[in-house]
């Protein structure tokens, strides 16, 4: 008689980062988030152009959809099948966010989902208490305070799909490039625009540091604010919330209550008059021919997840 024995599961974190990747993270959260202060302090009325200003709007714009359709609702929750060039550029895009490379993102992700508001959340506001001091921490650790710490998320847990996929992780290896490519192009721009070393400097700053610094709160802000303040209009099982005023910013993001309520749909902000642009542009794909099967909203189910409370 033959016995089966379950295989355990999979570490739940990896190797924690060396000394020198603790450095790098630092580095490219307060240096953008230096220059965003410094911009905003010193060169606003005179030190930012509209070349400036529809340079940084181009490449938030890009990069953010390539975080809020690419690295989340697309390759964490398989909200949609795409073709393979669209899945490619999506990849690309994200990594243009300058918030890691797609696979670790994903982990990480999958992972907060797992363990939503609970231990083994990365970046949960609730896991040091519910005092004002507690929720303090929390909120810090939340924002980007996880950031700092030296544990990493085990993909092969967490996102053994895509460390299969040789596309994804081509782009995954090349996430520098894509970093230097987000920092620099906006200067070049610039330049080029502007026919002067002012104007590429001008597009640095902005166009650059400062545009990938409001990206990297936006997103945190998601992790903290999303799941302390706001409404909670549907059952989940964790604090989750829909915080409206960073609908815009965070192209349909902020609408987390929702999202974690149906974590597959491909529509955030499923309410009306709740705008989600990744929803909008999920749907141009789709119409194209780009993305199929794709996971919108069902009345029924949402009607089985509204809050009756």
């Amino acid at each position: 008689m033959s016995t089966f024995l379950a295989t355990p599961p999979k570490p739940l974190l990896a190797e924690p980062r060396t000394r020198g990747e603790l450095v790098t993270i630092r580095a490219f959260l307060i240096i953008p988030f230096a220059a965003l202060v410094g911009a905003v302090t010193f060169a606003w009325g005179w030190g930012v152009s509209w070349v400036d200003l529809t340079i940084a709007a181009v490449f938030y714009t890009v990069s953010t959809l390539g975080v809020t359709i690419g690295y989340h609702r697309y390759f964490t929750h398989g909200a949609f099948k795409a073709k393979r060039a669209l899945r490619v550029a999506l990849a690309v895009a994200g990594g243009l966010a300058a918030q890691g490379p797609v696979i670790g993102w994903v982990a990480d992700h999958r992972r907060h989902h797992a363990f939503a508001d609970r231990e083994g959340d990365p970046h949960s506001p609730w896991l040091f208490g519910t005092s004002p001091a507690a929720l303090a921490r929390g909120f810090w650790h939340a924002h980007m305070g996880w950031l700092f710490g030296r544990d990493t998320t085990n993909v092969d847990r967490f996102a053994p799909d895509l460390v299969a996929d040789k596309d994804i992780r081509t782009v995954d290896r090349l996430f520098p490039l894509w970093v230097a490519i987000t920092a620099g192009a906006p200067a070049l721009l610039g330049g080029l625009i502007t026919m002067s070393w002012w104007g590429a400097l001008t597009g640095f700053l902005w166009g650059g540091l400062a545009r990938i610094s409001l990206q990297h709160h936006v997103t945190w802000s998601v992790n903290s604010i999303c799941h302390m303040v706001g409404d909670r209009p549907y059952t989940s099982r964790d604090r989750s919330t829909n915080f409206w005023p960073l609908a815009v910013l965070s192209m349909g993001e902020s609408w987390h209550n929702s999202h974690h309520a149906d974590p597959t749909c491909a529509r955030h902000g499923v309410d009306r008059g709740q705008l989600d642009v990744s929803a909008r542009v999920i749907w141009a794909f789709e119409r194209l021919g780009w993305a199929w099967q794709v996971r919108w909203p069902r009345p029924r189910r949402l009607a089985r997840l509204a809050n009756r409370a």
